[in-house]
């Protein structure tokens, strides 16, 4: 259950990443130190920083180098990437476009999925079939972000190896017919700057992204260094920032964890405005159950509030699409 936090912790997952494929890890002194703490933040806030993660500082920053040059092309040519139903949903989307609880929202992006081959998953999985839609320019743009999801993959795999130990349950607790084939979404995403050229406020519909929690499981965000813009809602209704942090992730869990856990943590409730007069972007790539998962509460969990069941069974595919039809559809 989310509490009144006031900061965000700062998890260094470096002894759990050496240790996640050991069949002893529940027992290493460092693996434990880890686990406590991932099960502190998932409790109190469902926001943590990850460092030590492995993933290379120079690559984080040139994902986002990459995100900026094309952001920086003509509309004509980002329009080459055009989302639309025919592409699966994958490709750019320009300012607005993206809808958050009817409000749109003050950014553009190229929206990406793991790709889906027609058949996959029968009727439900039809509107999301396809490839992703990676521009032609930067010419290293596809083989850049291939590599990061990949990446981004085995770190959230491993993380959520660790939070099922904080669950009570075995490492690969939440693999197998939960997320042993995991699905992922990653939004690339673009919020211009403030330009205050008439000295006035900000307007309401300039919020970059309007405040939701996520779908899935476990997400990263990799943000620009110096642009403070990602805010988490705490119990009282306080927005407290998510200052970046140079080469670490903004993790979060997402509603299907939550769903997982029984409600012994939470999926916040957080939002992006960008008052800097500079262009800011952010990586976020979301790691989620199977497409085909259906995911209710774990009996670890349910053991532990009382044996309820707080929440109904959620087939993840039926709902993401759902969600995709309903925003762009």
């Amino acid at each position: 259950m989310a509490t009144d936090f006031k900061s965000i912790p700062i998890i260094d997952v470096a002894p759990l990443l050496a240790k996640s494929d050991d069949p002893e890890m529940a027992q290493d002194p460092g693996v434990s130190s880890v686990v406590r703490q991932l099960d502190q933040a998932c409790r109190e806030s469902g926001f943590f920083y990850v460092k030590g993660h492995g993933i290379p500082d120079s690559l984080l920053k040139e994902v986002k180098e990459l995100i900026r040059k094309f952001f920086e092309l003509p509309y004509e040519e980002k329009l080459k990437i055009k989302m639309t139903p025919e592409t699966g949903y994958r490709g750019y989307q320009r300012l607005g476009e993206n809808v958050t609880k009817g409000t749109p929202d003050m950014h553009e992006a190229i929206d990406c999925y793991r790709e889906m081959k027609p058949g996959m998953y029968g009727a439900v999985g039809q509107p999301m079939e396809g490839s992703n839609e990676w521009p032609a320019n930067p010419s290293n743009f596809k083989q850049r972000m291939e590599e990061y999801v990949r990446l981004c993959t085995d770190l959230s795999r491993k993380i959520l190896r660790g939070i099922a130990l904080a669950l009570g349950g075995s490492a690969d607790e939440l693999e197998g017919e939960r997320a042993g084939d995991p699905f992922w979404v990653m939004r690339l995403i673009g919020y211009p700057g403030v330009h205050n050229a008439n000295g006035k406020d900000m307007p309401e519909n300039g919020i970059g992204c309007g405040a939701h929690t996520d779908y899935g499981l476990l997400t990263l965000v990799n943000q620009d260094d110096d642009i403070p813009a990602l805010q988490v809602r705490n119990v009282s209704g306080e927005w407290i920032w998510a200052v970046p942090i140079p080469g670490t992730f903004v993790c979060n869990i997402g509603d299907m964890l939550k769903i997982l856990s029984n409600g012994l943590y939470e999926s916040t409730l957080h939002q992006v405005i960008n008052n800097s007069p500079k262009y800011r972007v952010c990586v976020a790539f979301f790691y989620e159950p199977n497409f085909d998962a259906a995911i209710e509460p774990l009996d670890i969990c349910k053991q532990r509030t009382d044996g309820t069941m707080k929440f109904e069974r959620a087939v993840y595919g039926e709902h993401l699409v759902n969600k995709v039809l309903t925003n762009f559809g």
